[in-house]
């Protein structure tokens, strides 16, 4: 692909944007998020001990991914990352049943896959050598 660099930066672009932009409206009001995620998950069979810390990490590891993908660093392990992630949350919305929030989880985590297939399948063909992401 003779223009991988353009056109994987456009392709990255929506998920590490909706992943930096989750993070980045939620770190300024950590209390406000961790509260309203301990209400929204009550139900869940996930007791509170595991959700509060995941409530306070899930907004920097949010953005701290979202930036990485942003600028191509480690970008094989960024979206192991991602995937991870999306793993965790699908897990929590299925403890409570929130189909729509899992749905929208899978679709990142599809699109979150792709990328990685596209990134694995092209950037080794890149001057003959793999690309900043391993």
């Amino acid at each position: 692909m003779k223009d991988f660099k353009t056109a994987f930066f456009f392709v990255r672009l929506p998920a590490a944007v909706s992943l930096l932009g989750h993070g980045l409206v939620r770190l300024p009001k950590l209390s406000a998020f961790s509260e309203w995620m301990v209400k929204t998950m009550e139900k869940s069979v996930i007791p509170e001990t595991l959700i509060v810390p995941f409530s306070y990490v899930l907004p920097v590891a949010e953005t701290v991914i979202g930036l990485l993908l942003l600028i191509n660093f480690k970008t094989k392990y960024t979206l192991y990352s991602a995937l991870a992630l999306m793993s965790i949350l699908i897990a929590g919305s299925c403890s409570i049943e929130n189909w729509a929030a899992v749905e929208a989880q899978l679709l990142h985590g599809v699109y979150l896959f792709g990328l990685f297939l596209f990134h694995e399948r092209f950037s080794s063909k890149v001057n003959g050598n793999r690309m900043n992401g391993e």
